[in-house]
């Protein structure tokens, strides 16, 4: 359950983030708003996922898939380029993560 809780703190980060970029530097106030509540319930369901999963692993977890889910979103919704230092930069963070999940004793598995 505790991964499910992270797996939708992500999610509503990633949504968050993306409300952020809509509200053009909090001139669009249903933007804004919607990015901070949806902010808030994101760590909500981190702080539910940190009873079970250590800080270390959660936050890695939490920021590599974060990064690319965010990146993913750039570019089908804001039209951003990719190129090929990005997607190695992207692969690294991902491997990143399944080695801390796969092979640390920190994770707790």
């Amino acid at each position: 359950m505790h991964y499910l809780y992270l797996t939708l703190a992500i999610v509503l980060e990633v949504f968050a983030t993306t409300l952020l970029g809509k509200s053009e530097g909090f001139t669009k106030g249903l933007f804004a708003v919607g990015s901070l509540l949806t902010y808030g319930v994101s760590f909500y369901f981190l702080s539910l996922a940190l009873k079970n999963i250590p800080l270390g692993v959660a936050y890695a977890i939490w920021s590599g898939v974060g990064i690319v889910l965010t990146a993913i979103v750039s570019v089908l919704v804001f039209k951003s380029k990719i190129d090929l230092p990005f997607v190695l930069g992207a692969l690294l963070i991902i491997v990143g993560v399944v080695v801390i999940n796969l092979f640390s004793k920190t994770s707790g598995h």
